[in-house]
């Protein structure tokens, strides 16, 4: 695989994945042509604060996630979800315990079709 387009992000420090992280913000700012004192009021933090991010120098998860929203950007956040996994085998007992008919009622029982 290409270097370029693969990071492997256990290898590299706090500090630059903090650096990528403000970069990141940056790009997605300036693809959408927004100043920071734009995103920052929208995200109700201070433009220093937006810039101290972008340089990946100071932040919270909670000014990101602010950041991320107004840049409509928070599905990067996916990664973070926890998701049920099922075995195949767990799946496919589910599959046989499913019903192939319908069961009749007492009242039904006891009636006759005459």
């Amino acid at each position: 695989m290409n270097e370029n387009t693969y990071i492997n992000w256990s290898h590299r420090s706090d500090q630059a994945i903090e650096k990528a992280l403000g970069a990141y913000i940056k790009e997605m700012r300036l693809r959408q042509n927004k100043s920071q004192s734009e995103v920052a009021k929208q995200a109700n933090i201070s433009r220093s604060t937006l810039s101290l991010m972008e340089r990946g120098e100071a932040g919270t998860i909670s000014t990101l996630i602010k950041i991320l929203r107004v840049l409509n950007q928070l599905q990067t956040l996916e990664t973070f979800e926890i998701r049920k996994q099922v075995s195949p085998l767990a799946m496919a007992k589910a599959e046989q315990k499913k019903r192939q008919r319908v069961s009749k009622t007492v009242n039904q029982k006891n009636k006759s079709s005459w």
